[in-house]
């Protein structure tokens, strides 16, 4: 058997219910967003939406660095123009695909995150660290702007902090990093799965038609001026009032009774 045959997986699944965990698996090398884990990442985001069993993933990493953004050497090796395009348009796609995903997807941050690792934490839905997690974009400090992951974090937290953050290459605290709204909060690290577990059966519980709805329906709204988000939303609303769930779910409150989701 090969080396590349014997190593292990490059991103573990595991389903519980209906919350699936994805791991990043490559802790000796920091997690970092090569090629082939970007591939798998979506790959397995694919399956997640076709499937629709899942009500939330979490995504989470092995070791002690959640992900060190893209793989350096990689990057080093590709210096055609075209190559190059290639692994950045790649993991743009995928941050694409994570919001584009029908389940929230919540980060499970035990270590570290920078450059693109800080935007995939961005770029999820939710997300709980560990209170010992920092969380950055350093890639100045290399000469690299992290203009990649400039678009899911302005989109996280305050302009100004952004670019404090993108100039300076400085480390986020976790405990900071949950004032300014990257995550939805930092936890004793003994405590992090225990938290991660609890949010994503809440989340699961619900209908995943309304879920869905509402996680596509969060996103584009603010895309949009106000009196069209407006309409939009009001769309939205005739459309989930119309589903099956919507009406279960009336019923159950009436009769006050816990709701029998058909997800549809």
């Amino acid at each position: 058997m090969g080396a590349e045959a014997a190593s292990p997986p490059l991103l573990l699944r595991h389903d519980e219910g209906a919350v699936c965990r994805l791991t990043l698996n490559r802790p000796a090398r920091r997690n970092p967003l090569s090629l082939a884990m970007i591939s798998a990442l979506r790959e397995a985001l694919g399956e997640i939406a076709r499937e629709r069993t899942a009500g939330v993933v979490v995504l989470a990493a092995a070791g002690p660095v959640f992900c060190a953004g893209h793989d350096l050497r990689e990057l080093a090796a590709s210096r055609d123009p075209l190559a190059t395009r290639e692994i950045f348009t790649a993991c743009s796609e995928l941050m694409l695909a994570l919001q584009a995903l029908p389940q929230p997807v919540i980060a499970c941050v035990q270590g570290t995150a920078t450059a693109a690792g800080c935007q995939l934490v961005a770029s999820c839905d939710l997300a709980i660290a560990a209170d010992s997690a920092a969380f950055a974009t350093p890639g100045v400090r290399i000469g690299l702007f992290c203009s990649t992951p400039m678009v899911a974090l302005t989109r996280a937290v305050p302009a100004k902090v952004a670019m404090e953050m993108l100039l300076t290459g400085d480390s986020v605290s976790a405990a900071e990093a949950e004032r300014i709204g990257l995550i939805n909060r930092a936890v004793p690290a003994d405590r992090l799965e225990a938290e991660v577990a609890a949010l994503a059966r809440k989340v699961a519980s619900h209908s995943r038609l309304a879920v869905g709805i509402g996680k596509e329906g969060f996103r584009r709204q603010l895309e949009l001026p106000v009196d069209r988000a407006y309409d939009y939303t009001s769309a939205l609303m005739v459309r989930n009032m119309l589903a099956e769930d919507a009406a279960e779910g009336i019923d159950a409150f009436l009769a006050r009774r816990p709701p029998e989701w058909r997800h549809r």
